[in-house]
């Protein structure tokens, strides 16, 4: 397999070591999204992240977690191509970013059905202790016939002692331990859903501050403002219940699927 078996459709997305592509695979006609990482210049902790991508991803078949198809070095380009599924609708992060434009809210029901779809695939993962590291909206992808499914999984890794210490994720939706560099498990993953669920209600993060250190005070005191009251108790007491500042009074996904 090489990249002279897919033809590249769009850019639609880039990091600082990596673009996504849009791709059509020419033997089938099947859309996929191809992610190239630049391997020159990277360190040898950047390359196993790179490669820890693949493996994970290579591990995981769930209709809720974005499905890895294959990979391949391109030469020409010293580049590591990972295939994966192609997600057409986007992301959250872009239907949020929809609303704020309209002027519009998520219907109540239509959130319960994303948290719950995300917390499907969460349960996945956690259940062969792949600890996500970066959950947030724009890596929560839509697909076909409204499918929810987690993706870019390239902070993640095997916990395989448990807990993880290495500092990971976005700001605004890491754990208080995260941000306090203490040990962490997948409970720290619930915490950044909380933040995911708060901000579909809201348009915006739990925690939000003009500067890093009060970002920091917020998060680790667990404060944020309450949620539109037109919106459901049951959805504030979810939102409450996520967004605990100790990690051990946070539920984990089976429990979550008991109180939804």
């Amino acid at each position: 397999m090489s990249i002279h078996n897919f033809k590249i459709l769009d850019k639609i997305g880039e990091g600082a070591y990596s673009s996504v592509y849009k791709i059509l695979r020419l033997e089938d006609n099947i859309e996929y999204a191809l992610k190239k990482v630049k391997l020159q210049n990277l360190s040898e902790k950047e390359k196993l992240n790179a490669l820890n991508e693949v493996r994970i991803l290579a591990s995981i078949r769930n209709p809720n977690v974005i499905c890895y198809k294959e990979t391949f070095i391109d030469e020409a380009s010293n580049s590591l191509c990972i295939v994966m599924e192609y997600a057409d609708n986007g992301d959250l992060f872009q239907k949020i970013l929809e609303h704020q434009r309209n002027g519009t809210f998520f219907p109540e029901n239509q959130i319960w059905f994303y948290f719950i779809e995300i917390v499907k695939g969460l349960k996945a993962l956690h259940s062969l202790k792949i600890f996500h590291r970066d959950m947030k909206s724009a890596n929560v992808f839509l697909g076909a016939e409204g499918r929810v499914k987690i993706g870019d999984m390239n902070v993640s890794k095997v916990a395989k002692k448990g807990l993880l210490f290495t500092q990971a994720g976005t700001p605004y939706y890491a754990s208080p331990e995260v941000w306090k560099d203490q040990p962490y498990d997948s409970k720290s993953d619930i915490w950044s859903v909380g933040c995911i669920l708060y901000e579909m209600i809201t348009l915006r993060p739990p925690f939000r501050a003009e500067n890093m250190e009060g970002l920091y005070k917020r998060v680790i005191r667990g404060y944020y403002s309450k949620i539109p009251s037109n919106y459901s108790q049951d959805l504030s007491l979810l939102v409450r219940s996520l967004l605990q500042v100790q990690p051990n009074l946070r539920p984990n996904c089976g429990f979550i699927f008991n109180l939804t």
